[in-house]
């Protein structure tokens, strides 16, 4: 699973556009002239999507015909995670699948988004590896971290970190991609690295007597998985994307669901490659969020991770003092729950 790495603005993908269709009256020659008749039909909405369990659930509603169901014209596109962004910023897509951070940063370089349903939050994918011989986070005190500064598994660290009574002073940081976490710890160049999965799960298999010493299910709502749509898209479409999150939490409980549950694990499995028995572990580690969870995280104002606004108040500011973008941003603008409240 990929995401939350450097952001930077490149054009990937094709450009998609909603389709305005007209007919025009078509009379004899005797007839007298009349006025042209015009059709318009509902767009088609573009979703960028990547590697990660919150979203490659998507791929059950479009396997299942939920979509369909439900009325809605949509199409989904697979990315690589940046690459999504990136279109997204360059106005290839309606909407892009973000962490509510990223949201932020796509926004604050040119890319706004509004988030207007929650996926999931990592619950135990995103996690500290510490080498063999450190046992916790407090054994961390003057050791060397792998990780991608600026980002979320830089903002779980410090998490770590306070758990322990420690800060990024007692600790020295390497700034490594999120992609080459595995092989960093097995060098021996640092004691601990910072990754989510499959990479965090690699570092563990690569170096014998490593150890997982603190995890996102540590830090529930540090990290939430959202649906950004553009605000044009938002405001010329606004039922449309009232049935795309009723559709979402239908497959949130089609997969939830016991007696449904393996066959939505064998059509995520099937969308990244892998064997289902590989893949349902990393589902475990993804807290995907009923439509009665995600109304009480979307409609409080309270600070703290248990409500979207709070754990986005926290990596705004957090997105500031690392240099991520220069000003805190305006937080209402980003989060339009209006519609999934509405359900």
């Amino acid at each position: 699973m990929k995401r939350f790495k450097t952001f930077g603005l490149t054009v990937a993908a094709c450009a998609l556009t909603a389709s305005l269709f007209t007919g025009c009256g078509q009379g004899t020659p005797s007839d007298a002239s009349t006025e042209p008749s015009e059709e318009v039909s509902s767009p088609t909405l573009t979703i960028g999507y990547s590697d990660w369990p919150g979203w490659v659930a998507w791929e059950v509603a479009i396997q299942k015909g939920f979509f369909e169901k439900a009325g809605v014209d949509v199409k989904f596109e697979w990315f690589e995670y940046v690459p999504s962004m990136d279109a997204f910023a360059a106005k290839q897509l309606d909407a892009v699948c973000m962490t509510n951070g990223d949201t932020l940063v796509t926004g604050a370089t040119g890319g706004k988004g509004i988030m207007i349903l929650i996926n999931d939050y990592s619950d135990g994918n995103d996690i500290v590896v510490a080498g063999p011989g450190i046992d916790s986070v407090a054994d961390l005190k003057g050791k060397a971290i792998g990780v991608e500064l600026g980002f979320v598994s830089h903002l779980l660290l410090n998490h770590a970190l306070m758990s322990a009574g420690l800060t990024e002073a007692d600790v020295t940081l390497i700034n490594v991609p999120t992609d080459q976490t595995p092989q960093t710890l097995a060098s021996g160049d640092v004691s601990a690295i910072v990754a989510w999965q499959p990479n965090s799960g690699q570092a563990l298999k690569a170096v014998a007597g490593s150890k997982a010493v603190y995890s996102s299910a540590d830090a529930p709502g540090l990290i939430y998985d959202v649906l950004a749509v553009s605000p044009e898209s938002l405001a010329a479409s606004p039922e449309e994307w009232k049935k795309v999150i009723q559709v979402w939490y239908e497959t949130v409980d089609f997969i939830k669901d016991p007696a449904t549950r393996a066959e939505a694990i064998e059509i995520m499995a099937s969308r990244v490659e892998l064997p289902a028995e590989e893949y349902a572990p990393f589902l475990d580690g993804t807290y995907l969020l009923t439509l009665e969870e995600a109304k009480v995280i979307a409609a409080s104002t309270e600070e703290g991770f248990g409500s979207l606004l709070g754990s986005t108040k926290i990596v705004d500011a957090f997105q500031v003092e690392n240099g991520v973008y220069a000003e805190p941003q305006d937080l209402d603008s980003y989060i339009d729950m209006s519609l999934l409240l509405s359900l």
